[in-house]
């Protein structure tokens, strides 16, 4: 069975499953330099998206787009995407968002109103939710396996809601929510105080998506300028749950209340404090909620969520954009309450194209496990020389040896990019760590701000021995501290608390970035580089050489066994650096 599914909304993307083998999944943004969550567009992208990659659109067995936001009544609700095809305005019709624990999370919804390819009528479509759910868990170790898990789903628009997935009978059972807090809280909290409260007057609907989606990741990073304050915690608490009901728009008016009253309220505490704090007593509040969860539900429930294995503990995924902070991530694993806690690099809705495919592909193709690798986004553009540019053949122990001599940053495009929104080595921009200037140097090519962290990627051989915990976390989905003596050495990748957003890396992955670490080690005996995106600042991944090189951040751009120099490069920008 060939499935399509399809993200119309923001962060839109095209994803293939041919049986239970992932083809591709593309992120529009990572087309053409497009803006971060740009939404898909005319739906007949979807078609040269297929062309693209060398498929009929009529040879789609299922078409299935993903759910979203409910209009009307609770009688007679509504959703629908508004979109266009070959340029007319369409309305979309989808599936709910969520099933708000009452619903078959897995219930299949089936429109006539459009039809992607000829002989290809209608489509269908499951709740947004679902799309979290599935795609975490199909592209579990614990799917490959064949076992049961805890789903746990926090994305923008939902509270926190556990699953329990059974494998043996590919059922899915809604077990509760967790908190009266939807997942957009530390966003919109934090979006009430410097550096994110910013006016948005006169901007576009696309302009103010954009601008409150960013601020999560980077309120994240200024929360190392501050400092956690747990006696502040019992007072979110009272704040966050003083509510008739649950809305997305409590974490803003909790963000005013606190903004009006702060000296009142947490005499003391800088705006860093304010959003560290308030971002610790969400992770602890929903970890304390899982504990209760899992404490007071009846042993013979518990047999059945271990499958039949009392002793055990369970196995727990994370999906939803909530799953991309990575020090709730921390937390969970650390609570000893899971066997292991696994997190796709895809967790928001990068990923609600596959994981629509994989509600398809569980419910009526009969397959429990995704097959699928990280390195199947959009593939690398080829074009002529940049002007001004020359090139010449380069391998990857050439490439290292470069970094460790020269000291200087390089742009690496190589093969398919990533899916997810992190860099891990195909869209990246490697550099020595070995120097705190270059976390500065970065910073400033990339337009960032100066507390914003540059993540490490390090042999998995040697990551325990670098970083603690340290082993196996290809993703950068789990925080790590610096064993002793380490943060000395590699500067550049410690963030402002002491910690490090980890990547691991070998040369069996399907980069050559495994490989050019595993030189650069030989020769330098430092198994660690910095690793950043390869994009223009609000973009997506650079799609092409060409792209990388008119940027000019760097002086070389490494790409399939070629090194490309700018002559004439002769510095980084030093002007101030915005978010």
């Amino acid at each position: 069975m060939l499935i399509c599914g399809v993200k119309v909304s923001h962060d839109g993307g095209v994803a293939v499953i041919r049986d239970n083998r992932l083809l591709f999944s593309i992120e529009l943004e990572k087309l053409d330099n497009a803006e971060r969550y740009s939404s898909l567009g005319d739906l007949r992208r979807v078609a040269r998206i297929l062309r693209s990659e060398g498929i009929d659109p009529s040879e789609v067995d299922r078409y299935v787009v993903d759910g979203w936001f409910t209009e009307g009544d609770e009688q007679n609700p509504v959703s629908v995407i508004a979109s266009t095809d070959g340029g007319d305005p369409l309305d979309l019709t989808v599936a709910p968002y969520q099933d708000r624990g009452k619903q078959d999370p897995l219930e299949r919804y089936t429109f006539d109103g459009y039809d992607f390819a000829p002989g290809r009528e209608g489509y269908a479509s499951y709740h947004h939710v679902s799309n979290h759910l599935l795609g975490a868990y199909c592209s579990s170790p614990f799917a490959a396996r064949g076992e049961d898990a805890l789903v746990l789903v926090w994305d923008g628009s939902m509270v926190p809601r556990l699953y329990h997935v059974q494998a043996g009978t590919r059922t899915v059972t809604p077990i509760a929510s967790l908190l009266p807090i939807t997942g957009n809280s530390f966003a919109d909290f934090s979006s009430r105080f410097e550096p994110f409260d910013r006016p948005t007057e006169g901007f576009t609907a696309d302009e103010v998506m954009r601008h409150h989606l960013s601020i999560a990741g980077k309120a994240m990073a200024y929360a190392a300028l501050g400092r956690v304050e747990p006696d502040s915690f019992p007072i979110f608490g009272e704040l966050v749950t003083g509510f008739p009901s649950v809305s997305t728009d409590n974490a803003k008016l909790v963000g005013e209340k606190v903004a009006v009253n702060r000296e009142q309220l947490f005499p003391g505490l800088s705006n860093a404090d304010l959003i560290a704090s308030f971002q610790a007593y969400l992770g602890e509040a929903l970890l304390h909620s899982l504990i209760l969860r899992l404490r007071r539900a009846p042993s013979r429930v518990l047999t059945k969520l271990l499958g039949g294995r009392l002793g055990k503990r369970p196995n727990l995924v994370l999906g939803g954009g909530c799953g991309l902070n990575i020090k709730w991530n921390n937390l969970l694993r650390g609570s000893g309450l899971f066997d292991d806690v696994w997190v796709p690099p895809f967790p928001n809705d990068s990923g609600a194209a596959l994981g629509t495919a994989c509600c398809e592909m569980f419910r009526e193709g009969g397959h429990l496990a995704l097959e699928w690798d990280v390195y199947s986004g959009p593939r690398l553009r080829r074009g002529p020389v940049p002007a001004g540019w020359e090139v010449r053949p380069f391998d990857e122990y050439q490439l290292a040896g470069l970094l460790h001599t020269e000291g200087e940053p390089v742009v690496v495009l190589d093969g398919r990019a990533e899916i997810g929104p992190r860099a891990l080595g195909n869209r990246s921009i490697l550099a020595p760590a070995t120097g705190l200037v270059m976390k500065e140097r970065l910073n400033r090519i990339k337009d960032r701000a100066h507390y914003r962290p540059v993540a490490p990627i390090c042999l998995t051989s040697r990551a325990a021995e670098v970083f603690d915990p340290g082993g196996a976390d290809p993703y950068m989905l789990f925080e790590h501290h610096m064993r002793p003596g380490w943060a000395e050495r590699v500067p550049a990748v410690v963030h402002l608390d002491g910690t490090a957003r980890l990547q691991t890396i070998d040369s069996s992955a399907g980069s050559a970035t495994g490989r050019i670490l595993e030189a650069y080690e030989r020769i330098s005996g430092i198994p660690v580089l910095c690793n950043t995106s390869a994009n223009l600042n609000g973009s997506g991944f650079f799609p092409d050489v060409e792209s990388a090189a008119k940027w000019g951040g760097t002086r070389y751009i490494w790409s399939e066994q070629k090194l490309y120099t700018n002559p004439a490069f002769t510095g980084w920008n030093t002007g101030d650096s915005p978010l």
